[in-house]
Protein backbone atom coordinates (compact mmCIF):
# COMPACT_ATOMS: atom_id res chain seq x y z
CA UNK A 1 0.00 0.00 0.00
CA UNK A 2 1.23 3.48 -0.92
CA UNK A 3 0.02 6.63 0.64
CA UNK A 4 1.42 10.04 -0.59
CA UNK A 5 0.92 12.62 1.69
CA UNK A 6 2.48 12.57 5.20
CA UNK A 7 0.25 15.03 7.16
CA UNK A 8 -3.54 14.35 8.63
CA UNK A 9 -4.92 12.72 6.13
CA UNK A 10 -1.88 10.63 5.64
CA UNK A 11 -1.91 9.61 9.19
CA UNK A 12 -5.18 8.74 9.68
CA UNK A 13 -5.17 5.93 6.05
CA UNK A 14 -1.86 4.20 7.79
CA UNK A 15 -3.54 3.79 10.98
CA UNK A 16 -7.44 2.68 9.44
CA UNK A 17 -5.02 0.27 6.76
CA UNK A 18 -3.43 -1.36 10.50
CA UNK A 19 -6.42 -1.17 12.70
CA UNK A 20 -8.94 -2.92 9.63
CA UNK A 21 -6.31 -5.76 9.63
CA UNK A 22 -3.82 -4.71 6.43
CA UNK A 23 -0.94 -6.65 7.33
CA UNK A 24 1.07 -5.32 4.11
CA UNK A 25 3.99 -3.02 3.40
CA UNK A 26 3.00 0.31 3.74
CA UNK A 27 4.78 2.83 2.44
CA UNK A 28 4.07 6.85 3.60
CA UNK A 29 5.87 9.85 1.02
CA UNK A 30 5.94 13.09 3.15
CA UNK A 31 7.56 16.05 0.91
CA UNK A 32 8.64 17.85 4.46
CA UNK A 33 11.33 16.92 6.54
CA UNK A 34 9.64 17.73 9.93
CA UNK A 35 7.52 14.40 10.74
CA UNK A 36 4.30 14.45 11.76
CA UNK A 37 2.27 17.55 13.24
CA UNK A 38 -1.08 19.07 13.17
CA UNK A 39 -1.67 22.10 11.25
CA UNK A 40 -4.59 24.13 12.74
CA UNK A 41 -2.50 25.29 15.98
CA UNK A 42 0.57 26.88 13.32
CA UNK A 43 -1.67 29.69 13.26
CA UNK A 44 -2.62 30.06 16.83
CA UNK A 45 -0.66 28.54 19.81
CA UNK A 46 2.11 27.42 18.06
CA UNK A 47 2.48 30.88 16.61
CA UNK A 48 1.83 32.39 19.92
CA UNK A 49 4.54 30.42 21.36
CA UNK A 50 2.53 28.87 23.84
CA UNK A 51 3.48 25.35 22.55
CA UNK A 52 6.00 23.39 21.07
CA UNK A 53 7.01 21.06 18.23
CA UNK A 54 5.77 18.17 20.53
CA UNK A 55 2.77 19.88 21.44
CA UNK A 56 1.50 19.51 18.04
CA UNK A 57 2.91 16.13 17.02
CA UNK A 58 0.29 14.05 15.71
CA UNK A 59 0.99 10.83 17.74
CA UNK A 60 3.71 10.15 20.07
CA UNK A 61 6.98 8.23 18.58
CA UNK A 62 5.92 5.02 20.15
CA UNK A 63 2.67 5.09 18.48
CA UNK A 64 4.38 5.79 15.10
CA UNK A 65 7.06 3.33 15.22
CA UNK A 66 4.08 0.89 16.07
CA UNK A 67 2.19 1.52 12.64
CA UNK A 68 4.90 -0.28 11.07
CA UNK A 69 4.99 2.19 8.21
CA UNK A 70 7.72 2.96 6.30
CA UNK A 71 7.81 6.91 6.35
CA UNK A 72 9.49 8.67 3.90
CA UNK A 73 9.96 12.27 5.05
CA UNK A 74 11.88 15.10 2.97
CA UNK A 75 10.74 12.97 -0.92
CA UNK A 76 8.96 14.20 -3.26
CA UNK A 77 6.06 12.79 -5.46
CA UNK A 78 7.02 13.53 -9.11
CA UNK A 79 4.40 11.61 -11.24
CA UNK A 80 1.85 8.65 -10.81
CA UNK A 81 1.94 5.87 -14.01
CA UNK A 82 -1.50 4.11 -12.86
CA UNK A 83 -1.42 1.90 -15.98
CA UNK A 84 1.93 0.35 -14.61
CA UNK A 85 0.67 1.35 -10.79
CA UNK A 86 3.75 3.70 -9.77
CA UNK A 87 4.62 6.91 -8.52
CA UNK A 88 8.12 8.17 -9.18
CA UNK A 89 9.59 10.27 -6.40
CA UNK A 90 12.67 11.80 -5.43
CA UNK A 91 14.18 8.87 -4.04
CA UNK A 92 13.28 6.71 -6.44
CA UNK A 93 9.84 4.91 -7.86
CA UNK A 94 7.25 2.86 -5.29
CA UNK A 95 5.05 0.49 -7.03
CA UNK A 96 1.44 -0.01 -5.18
CA UNK A 97 -1.71 -2.63 -4.94
CA UNK A 98 -3.86 0.33 -3.55
CA UNK A 99 -2.66 3.93 -3.46
CA UNK A 100 -3.91 7.00 -1.63
CA UNK A 101 -3.49 10.24 -2.49
CA UNK A 102 -3.18 13.25 0.36
CA UNK A 103 -1.19 16.16 -0.93
CA UNK A 104 -3.05 18.53 0.62
CA UNK A 105 -2.20 22.26 -0.60
CA UNK A 106 0.40 24.55 -1.54
CA UNK A 107 -0.12 27.85 -0.54
CA UNK A 108 -0.80 30.42 -3.32
CA UNK A 109 1.18 33.69 -3.85
CA UNK A 110 0.72 37.26 -4.93
CA UNK A 111 1.47 37.24 -9.03
CA UNK A 112 5.76 38.70 -9.21
CA UNK A 113 6.09 38.31 -5.30
CA UNK A 114 8.99 39.21 -3.98
CA UNK A 115 11.68 38.33 -2.04
CA UNK A 116 12.01 41.19 0.47
CA UNK A 117 12.99 39.77 4.25
CA UNK A 118 9.84 39.84 6.34
CA UNK A 119 7.48 38.71 3.70
CA UNK A 120 5.78 35.59 5.18
CA UNK A 121 2.96 32.64 3.94
CA UNK A 122 1.98 30.48 6.27
CA UNK A 123 1.45 26.89 5.77
CA UNK A 124 4.05 24.57 7.62
CA UNK A 125 5.91 24.43 10.85
CA UNK A 126 8.55 26.29 9.29
CA UNK A 127 6.72 28.96 8.47
CA UNK A 128 5.10 29.23 11.69
CA UNK A 129 8.55 29.53 13.11
CA UNK A 130 9.71 32.25 11.02
CA UNK A 131 6.83 33.86 11.17
CA UNK A 132 6.68 33.87 15.23
CA UNK A 133 10.45 35.04 14.95
CA UNK A 134 9.45 38.29 13.99
CA UNK A 135 6.85 39.24 15.89
CA UNK A 136 7.36 41.84 18.69
CA UNK A 137 5.36 44.99 20.11
CA UNK A 138 5.05 47.36 17.92
CA UNK A 139 5.86 46.34 14.82
CA UNK A 140 3.20 46.70 11.99
CA UNK A 141 2.27 43.58 10.29
CA UNK A 142 0.19 43.77 7.50
CA UNK A 143 -2.13 40.83 6.39
CA UNK A 144 -3.45 39.96 2.88
CA UNK A 145 -6.04 38.02 2.98
CA UNK A 146 -9.19 38.28 5.25
CA UNK A 147 -10.11 34.48 5.41
CA UNK A 148 -9.91 32.17 8.22
CA UNK A 149 -5.62 31.70 8.53
CA UNK A 150 -5.17 35.28 7.80
CA UNK A 151 -7.30 36.76 10.32
CA UNK A 152 -6.28 33.55 13.42
CA UNK A 153 -2.92 34.87 12.59
CA UNK A 154 -3.64 38.56 13.00
CA UNK A 155 -5.65 37.78 16.01
CA UNK A 156 -2.30 35.83 17.11
CA UNK A 157 0.12 38.74 16.12
CA UNK A 158 -2.19 41.34 18.18
CA UNK A 159 -1.76 39.59 21.14
CA UNK A 160 1.52 39.67 20.64
CA UNK A 161 1.72 43.49 20.72
CA UNK A 162 1.68 43.80 16.99
CA UNK A 163 -0.22 46.41 15.38
CA UNK A 164 -2.16 44.28 12.60
CA UNK A 165 -3.72 45.61 9.37
CA UNK A 166 -5.46 43.19 7.34
CA UNK A 167 -6.67 44.09 3.66
CA UNK A 168 -8.95 41.97 1.81
CA UNK A 169 -10.14 42.46 -1.97
CA UNK A 170 -13.39 40.82 -1.02
CA UNK A 171 -16.78 42.99 -0.14
CA UNK A 172 -16.45 41.25 3.71
CA UNK A 173 -14.07 38.98 5.66
CA UNK A 174 -14.49 35.75 5.78
CA UNK A 175 -16.58 35.87 2.69
CA UNK A 176 -15.96 32.48 0.93
CA UNK A 177 -16.62 30.65 4.19
CA UNK A 178 -19.70 32.67 5.34
CA UNK A 179 -20.91 35.12 3.37
CA UNK A 180 -20.61 38.57 3.35
CA UNK A 181 -23.21 39.64 6.32
CA UNK A 182 -21.81 37.07 8.56
CA UNK A 183 -18.20 37.52 7.41
CA UNK A 184 -18.92 41.27 8.96
CA UNK A 185 -20.46 40.10 12.00
CA UNK A 186 -17.86 37.47 13.01
CA UNK A 187 -15.16 39.92 12.33
CA UNK A 188 -16.35 42.65 14.64
CA UNK A 189 -14.02 41.05 17.34
CA UNK A 190 -10.72 41.95 15.19
CA UNK A 191 -11.79 45.57 15.09
CA UNK A 192 -13.01 45.85 19.05
CA UNK A 193 -9.24 44.30 19.74
CA UNK A 194 -7.65 47.36 17.71
CA UNK A 195 -7.28 44.62 14.46
CA UNK A 196 -7.82 47.44 11.31
CA UNK A 197 -9.58 45.07 8.11
CA UNK A 198 -10.36 46.67 5.36
CA UNK A 199 -11.86 45.23 2.07
CA UNK A 200 -12.73 46.54 -1.11
CA UNK A 201 -8.73 47.17 -1.22
CA UNK A 202 -6.57 45.74 -4.59
CA UNK A 203 -3.15 44.78 -3.76
CA UNK A 204 -0.26 46.74 -5.85
CA UNK A 205 2.74 45.76 -5.11
CA UNK A 206 4.55 44.49 -1.88
CA UNK A 207 8.02 47.45 -1.64
CA UNK A 208 10.94 47.17 0.25
CA UNK A 209 14.66 46.01 -0.50
CA UNK A 210 16.40 44.20 1.47
CA UNK A 211 13.54 44.51 3.59
CA UNK A 212 9.52 44.94 3.56
CA UNK A 213 8.69 48.62 4.23
CA UNK A 214 5.12 48.27 2.62
CA UNK A 215 2.19 47.24 0.87
CA UNK A 216 0.73 50.02 -2.17
CA UNK A 217 -2.77 49.33 -2.90
CA UNK A 218 -5.44 50.74 -4.53
CA UNK A 219 -7.90 51.35 -1.27
CA UNK A 220 -11.61 51.20 -1.36
CA UNK A 221 -11.82 55.37 -2.86
CA UNK A 222 -9.81 53.98 -5.78
CA UNK A 223 -7.04 55.83 -5.16
CA UNK A 224 -3.28 54.76 -4.44
CA UNK A 225 -2.26 54.66 -1.12
CA UNK A 226 0.80 52.68 0.68
CA UNK A 227 0.04 51.15 3.81
CA UNK A 228 3.62 50.57 6.48
CA UNK A 229 4.90 47.51 7.02
CA UNK A 230 7.08 45.80 9.05
CA UNK A 231 6.27 42.17 8.16
CA UNK A 232 3.75 40.92 5.60
CA UNK A 233 2.08 37.66 5.78
CA UNK A 234 0.48 36.21 2.31
CA UNK A 235 -2.70 34.59 3.32
CA UNK A 236 -4.66 34.91 0.00
CA UNK A 237 -5.47 30.69 0.59
CA UNK A 238 -3.61 27.30 -0.93
CA UNK A 239 -4.23 25.47 -3.78
CA UNK A 240 -4.77 21.57 -4.11
CA UNK A 241 -0.98 19.76 -4.97
CA UNK A 242 -1.85 18.19 -8.34
CA UNK A 243 0.61 19.38 -10.75
CA UNK A 244 2.59 16.08 -10.14
CA UNK A 245 -0.02 14.45 -11.61
CA UNK A 246 -0.90 16.73 -14.33
CA UNK A 247 -0.19 14.19 -16.80
CA UNK A 248 -1.38 10.80 -14.98
CA UNK A 249 -5.03 10.86 -16.88
CA UNK A 250 -6.25 12.07 -13.36
CA UNK A 251 -9.57 14.47 -14.07
CA UNK A 252 -7.79 17.53 -12.21
CA UNK A 253 -11.03 20.61 -11.44
CA UNK A 254 -9.59 22.57 -8.58
CA UNK A 255 -8.29 19.51 -6.79
CA UNK A 256 -8.86 15.89 -7.75
CA UNK A 257 -12.02 15.01 -8.99
CA UNK A 258 -13.21 11.24 -7.06
CA UNK A 259 -16.26 9.21 -7.46
CA UNK A 260 -18.66 8.93 -4.63
CA UNK A 261 -16.36 6.27 -2.93
CA UNK A 262 -12.93 8.67 -3.26
CA UNK A 263 -12.20 6.78 -5.95
CA UNK A 264 -10.12 8.49 -8.33
CA UNK A 265 -8.55 5.81 -11.09
CA UNK A 266 -8.37 2.46 -10.84
CA UNK A 267 -6.77 1.64 -7.14
CA UNK A 268 -6.38 5.03 -6.51
CA UNK A 269 -7.86 7.29 -3.98
CA UNK A 270 -7.33 10.87 -2.72
CA UNK A 271 -8.39 12.10 0.62
CA UNK A 272 -8.08 15.62 2.12
CA UNK A 273 -7.72 19.18 0.89
CA UNK A 274 -6.58 17.82 -2.32
CA UNK A 275 -9.96 15.66 -3.03
CA UNK A 276 -13.01 16.83 -5.20
CA UNK A 277 -15.87 14.76 -4.95
CA UNK A 278 -19.62 14.30 -4.63
CA UNK A 279 -21.06 14.73 -1.58
CA UNK A 280 -24.73 13.19 -1.57
CA UNK A 281 -25.45 15.45 1.21
CA UNK A 282 -25.01 18.53 -0.41
CA UNK A 283 -25.44 17.49 -3.99
CA UNK A 284 -28.53 19.79 -4.89
CA UNK A 285 -26.86 22.82 -3.91
CA UNK A 286 -22.66 21.71 -5.15
CA UNK A 287 -22.77 19.02 -7.45
CA UNK A 288 -18.73 18.29 -6.16
CA UNK A 289 -16.61 19.87 -3.38
CA UNK A 290 -13.34 20.53 -2.27
CA UNK A 291 -12.92 21.27 1.67
CA UNK A 292 -9.97 22.25 3.38
CA UNK A 293 -10.61 21.42 6.82
CA UNK A 294 -8.98 19.51 9.62
CA UNK A 295 -12.31 17.27 9.96
CA UNK A 296 -12.99 16.03 6.28
CA UNK A 297 -8.98 15.04 6.09
CA UNK A 298 -9.13 13.36 9.33
CA UNK A 299 -12.58 11.20 8.08
CA UNK A 300 -11.52 11.21 4.70
CA UNK A 301 -8.19 9.35 5.30
CA UNK A 302 -9.64 7.09 6.87
CA UNK A 303 -12.44 5.75 4.68
CA UNK A 304 -10.33 5.92 1.54
CA UNK A 305 -8.14 3.52 3.61
CA UNK A 306 -11.02 1.30 4.03
CA UNK A 307 -12.23 1.87 0.51
CA UNK A 308 -8.99 0.42 -0.48
CA UNK A 309 -8.86 -2.42 1.70
CA UNK A 310 -12.47 -3.42 0.40
CA UNK A 311 -11.03 -3.03 -3.14
CA UNK A 312 -8.17 -5.18 -2.30
CA UNK A 313 -10.47 -7.95 -0.97
CA UNK A 314 -13.18 -7.69 -3.64
CA UNK A 315 -15.76 -6.28 -1.61
CA UNK A 316 -18.07 -3.15 -2.17
CA UNK A 317 -17.02 0.33 -1.70
CA UNK A 318 -18.61 2.76 0.65
CA UNK A 319 -19.90 6.12 -0.49
CA UNK A 320 -18.40 9.10 1.77
CA UNK A 321 -21.07 11.63 2.42
CA UNK A 322 -20.84 13.55 5.09
CA UNK A 323 -21.54 17.21 6.52
CA UNK A 324 -18.54 19.13 6.60
CA UNK A 325 -17.42 20.96 10.03
CA UNK A 326 -14.52 23.63 10.96
CA UNK A 327 -13.71 25.63 13.78
CA UNK A 328 -11.38 28.93 14.28
CA UNK A 329 -10.52 30.68 17.66
CA UNK A 330 -10.15 34.49 16.89
CA UNK A 331 -9.19 36.37 20.43
CA UNK A 332 -11.83 35.44 22.54
CA UNK A 333 -14.68 33.96 20.12
CA UNK A 334 -14.60 30.07 18.94
CA UNK A 335 -16.32 30.33 15.28
CA UNK A 336 -17.83 26.69 14.51
CA UNK A 337 -19.69 25.75 10.97
CA UNK A 338 -21.22 22.37 9.86
CA UNK A 339 -22.70 22.60 6.36
CA UNK A 340 -21.96 24.80 3.18
CA UNK A 341 -22.94 27.85 2.54
CA UNK A 342 -23.23 29.44 -1.35
CA UNK A 343 -23.34 32.93 -2.82
CA UNK A 344 -27.56 32.88 -2.40
CA UNK A 345 -28.13 31.34 0.78
CA UNK A 346 -30.39 33.21 3.18
CA UNK A 347 -29.06 33.22 6.69
CA UNK A 348 -31.23 33.89 9.69
CA UNK A 349 -30.22 34.31 13.36
CA UNK A 350 -31.48 31.70 15.22
CA UNK A 351 -29.83 31.98 18.96
CA UNK A 352 -28.04 34.67 20.83
CA UNK A 353 -27.48 38.37 19.68
CA UNK A 354 -24.18 39.37 17.20
CA UNK A 355 -24.25 42.31 19.47
CA UNK A 356 -23.27 40.07 22.71
CA UNK A 357 -20.70 38.61 20.68
CA UNK A 358 -22.53 35.09 21.00
CA UNK A 359 -24.58 34.07 18.71
CA UNK A 360 -25.75 30.84 16.29
CA UNK A 361 -27.15 31.64 12.54
CA UNK A 362 -28.76 29.30 10.01
CA UNK A 363 -28.23 29.15 6.42
CA UNK A 364 -30.82 28.46 3.90
CA UNK A 365 -30.75 26.96 0.40
CA UNK A 366 -33.35 25.20 -1.99
CA UNK A 367 -35.89 25.11 1.34
CA UNK A 368 -34.15 23.35 3.32
CA UNK A 369 -31.26 23.49 6.29
CA UNK A 370 -27.87 24.07 4.54
CA UNK A 371 -25.52 24.91 7.19
CA UNK A 372 -24.89 26.07 10.92
CA UNK A 373 -22.71 29.09 12.19
CA UNK A 374 -22.17 29.69 15.81
CA UNK A 375 -19.91 32.00 17.50
CA UNK A 376 -19.31 31.00 21.00
CA UNK A 377 -22.12 29.06 21.23
CA UNK A 378 -21.45 25.38 20.29
CA UNK A 379 -24.75 24.30 22.45
CA UNK A 380 -27.00 25.49 19.33
CA UNK A 381 -24.07 24.41 16.77
CA UNK A 382 -23.12 20.68 17.46
CA UNK A 383 -26.75 19.35 17.91
CA UNK A 384 -27.59 20.79 14.37
CA UNK A 385 -25.36 17.72 12.84
CA UNK A 386 -28.29 15.84 12.81
CA UNK A 387 -30.73 18.24 10.93
CA UNK A 388 -27.78 18.78 8.21
CA UNK A 389 -27.54 15.00 7.59
CA UNK A 390 -31.66 14.77 7.13
CA UNK A 391 -32.08 17.55 4.34
CA UNK A 392 -34.02 19.11 7.04
CA UNK A 393 -36.96 21.69 5.66
CA UNK A 394 -36.63 25.48 6.48
CA UNK A 395 -39.86 25.09 8.34
CA UNK A 396 -39.23 22.41 10.23
CA UNK A 397 -35.49 23.84 11.25
CA UNK A 398 -36.53 27.24 12.40
CA UNK A 399 -39.26 25.42 14.93
CA UNK A 400 -35.74 23.08 15.95
CA UNK A 401 -34.19 26.20 16.83
CA UNK A 402 -37.07 28.08 18.33
CA UNK A 403 -37.81 25.46 20.95
CA UNK A 404 -34.13 24.57 21.74
CA UNK A 405 -33.22 28.47 22.21
CA UNK A 406 -36.04 29.95 23.40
Amino acid sequence: MLIVGASLAGLRAAETLRNDGFDGTITAIGNENRGLYDRPPLSKKFLAGEWDADRIALRKKEEITALNVDWRFGTTAIALDTANRNVTTTAGSFSYDACILATGGTVRRLPNQPAHTGIHTLRTIDDSEALRDDFATGKKLVVIGAGFIGLEAAATARARGCHVTVLEGLTAPLIRGLGEAMGRTVARVHHDNGVIIRCNVRVEEILGGPHVTGVRITNEHNTSEVVEADIVLVGIGVAPATDWVADSGLTINDGIVCDQHLRCAPNVFAAGDVARWPNALFSDIEPTMRVEHWTTAAEQGTHAAANAIALLNNQPLTPYAAVPFFWSDQFSSRIQFLGRGTSTTDVRIVAGNPDDGKFAAAYFANDRLTAVLGVSMPKAVMPARKLLQGHTSRAQALAHFAETNP
